[in-house]
């Protein structure tokens, strides 16, 4: 007769027996699991490796090709600008050692800075947007057209053009030396610009900004500045907008302007103006204003190549 005790201890039988048995299992698989993690480890190891190297063989590369670009950059562009004036206007995130490249490089193609010109923060400020309206407005040139678009960056794109730029077919000033001074003083007194001194009317302009626009009111900040930069474009023999990879996504000017076809058709622009080739490409890209034809340049996705008569595969 089978007793309750026989029962209990049956039952007690197995499940040790299943204990056992997990806990062999699960040390079994723990073994097999660790394994196969120490593996993939030890490969994701070597793939991080791999790319490391290749990281750092790509980036010397690029620093050769950025060297062998600064050494002969001025042997290319020699003669471009032969004669030729120029305007420099820059933002304030706008990199110093970029602007003094350029300038060099512009003076090795025979051209000259007549005047430079800084954007404040507060010109392409949305919060500041109707007080710029109202400056270019009020300051406009006896006998200077402006656009019928109200928007800021157009209006001080056209005052900007109508005194910093000469005539684009007769090659004279668009106004007086009184109306010039007048709205240096008059964007300058409410903060939008700072005028260097001796400025003069330049046939070409370049617009040098930084990177990407961030945080709130960065679309429009980046449009303003892109308006800015084509109506500059309008009217004068041409400009080039020129910044750093950043500026050229979305939320930058340079990406703004790319974005719309009207714009990119006559303003040129370059997008690695922090290299040597980009440089290169900002002085070549003005010869091509003066030639009446406009470009995208530079490493960006949205480029067209890396500089005027250099396409990239697939363009």
């Amino acid at each position: 007769m089978i007793s309750l005790r026989y029962h209990i201890v049956s039952i007690a039988a197995a499940f040790l027996a299943l204990a056992i048995g997990v806990v062999l299992g699960s040390t079994a698989l723990n073994g097999s699991l660790l394994s196969g993690l120490s593996s993939e480890k030890s490969q994701l190891a070597s793939q991080v490796s791999d790319l490391e190297a290749e990281r750092n063989e790509l980036t010397a590369r690029l620093g050769d090709a950025d060297a062998f670009a600064g050494s002969v950059g001025p042997k290319v562009v020699a003669g471009t600008l032969d004669k030729r004036s120029v305007m420099l206007v820059t933002t304030e995130d706008a990199a110093p050692a970029d602007r003094d490249a350029v300038k060099q490089l512009i003076g090795a193609a025979g051209g000259s800075v007549s005047g430079e010109v800084q954007l404040t923060a507060a010109f392409n400020d949305p919060d500041r947007a109707d007080q710029l309206r109202e400056v270019a407005t009020r300051l406009q040139p006896a006998g200077a057209q402006f656009p019928t678009a109200g928007d800021p960056g157009t209006l001080a794109g056209a005052l900007a053009g109508s005194v910093l730029l000469l005539d684009k077919d007769s090659a004279k000033p668009q106004s007086t030396p009184d109306e010039l001074a007048a709205a240096l003083s008059g964007l300058a007194d409410g903060g939008f610009i700072k005028p260097a001194q001796d400025v003069r009317p330049a046939q070409l302009a370049v617009v040098l900004t930084g990177g990407e626009e961030t945080g709130n009111g960065a679309g429009d900040r980046a449009s303003t500045l892109g308006r800015f930069a084509t109506q500059l474009d309008r009217s004068g023999a041409g400009t080039v907008l020129a910044g750093v990879p950043g500026a050229a996504n979305g939320a930058g000017p340079i990406g703004v302007v790319r974005a719309d076809t009207a714009a990119t058709s006559i303003l040129s622009t370059v997008d690695n103006v922090n290299s040597s080739a980009g440089r290169v490409a900002t002085v070549l890209a003005l010869r091509e204003q003066l030639e009446g034809n406009s470009g995208r340049y530079g490493v960006a996705g949205n480029a067209q190549g890396p500089a005027p008569g250099v396409r990239q595969e697939g363009s």
